[in-house]
């Protein structure tokens, strides 16, 4: 919704700015240069790039406008989750979760938190780790190195990913100086036209300079730090089951191990003690 505004807000005031002076809108109007800045700037992306990190982009995109994939109400069904499988755990052994972790899509235990089960990637993520303890894996510090070096590479895809974006905002600026020094080649191909043609050619070859600046400064920047922000929120997902997981594996009752779990989530997204225990006390029964 803010990344709405925000587009709106900043077309709005610098064309409504521009035209309020007594500019002339139809000036701006010049697909062509919006063909160099733009066509270039994908270009250079394309040939900086690996295939996954422009996958990310093109998959990922839309969270600038619809915010990180995880809200609140998705960490208080995590917790839960987490409570189920650690109760589980203690009261029937490590065990009984192999016939969850194999068989996941199948899971009534996962079946019961509907965002978390169609989250492949967040699943597979638990799910390995569940299987290690179904394997007679103890060493909790042994899985907290192994769960740091997943979540790094994880994290790291991503921030290429934002990082990708932003520096395709860097080049705009200087595609725009492409953009208008060829309107300005057009314009000495033209020299013998007269001064209201010159002047409008003129016009068009600065619209390049201006377009670059703005979509740089005012779209793409924000973009890539938009994107990021929504990164570094929904890594804390992975977080919290790591807390919970090694808090597990450590010996604490669910109940504890899902407190460590809570507790290092933000204040925006971390359900209070009484709200995750209502929840917890209304999960329907194995």
């Amino acid at each position: 919704m803010f990344a709405i505004i925000g587009i709106v807000t900043t077309i709005a005031c610098v064309i409504g700015g521009y035209a309020a002076s007594g500019g002339h809108l139809d000036v701006l109007w010049q697909p062509f240069e919006f063909i160099i800045i733009l066509g270039a700037a994908v270009g250079s992306l394309l040939l900086g790039n690996p295939k996954s990190t422009i996958t990310g982009i093109a998959k990922n995109f839309a969270i600038i406008f619809k915010g990180p994939h995880h809200k609140k109400d998705d960490y208080v069904e995590l917790l839960s989750m987490l409570y189920s499988v650690f109760k589980l755990a203690k009261t029937k052994g490590d065990l009984a979760l192999e016939s969850h972790v194999e068989k996941p899509d199948e899971s009534p235990l996962f079946g019961k938190f509907p965002k978390f089960s169609g989250d492949h990637h967040s699943r597979t993520f638990l799910c390995d780790y569940l299987r290690l303890l179904t394997l007679g894996t103890s060493n909790a510090h042994e899985i907290e190195s192994i769960v740091d070096g997943e979540m790094e590479a994880h994290h790291k895809h991503y921030h290429e990913i934002s990082h990708a974006v932003n520096l395709m905002s860097d080049a705009m600026p200087a595609l725009g100086i492409v953009a208008a020094v060829l309107g300005v080649i057009h314009t000495m191909g033209s020299i013998t036209e007269p001064p209201e043609v010159l002047g409008h050619l003129i016009g068009a070859a600065l619209v390049g300079t201006f377009s670059g600046v703005l979509l740089s400064y005012a779209f793409f920047a924000p973009f890539a730090r938009n994107m990021q922000m929504a990164f570094d929120s929904d890594h804390y997902y992975f977080l919290a089951m790591k807390a919970g997981l090694l808090a597990h594996m450590q010996g604490y009752a669910p109940q504890v191990s899902v407190e460590f779990a809570r507790k290092i989530l933000p204040d925006e997204l971390r359900p209070t003690f009484q709200e995750l225990e209502e929840t917890v006390t209304n999960l329907p029964p194995d």
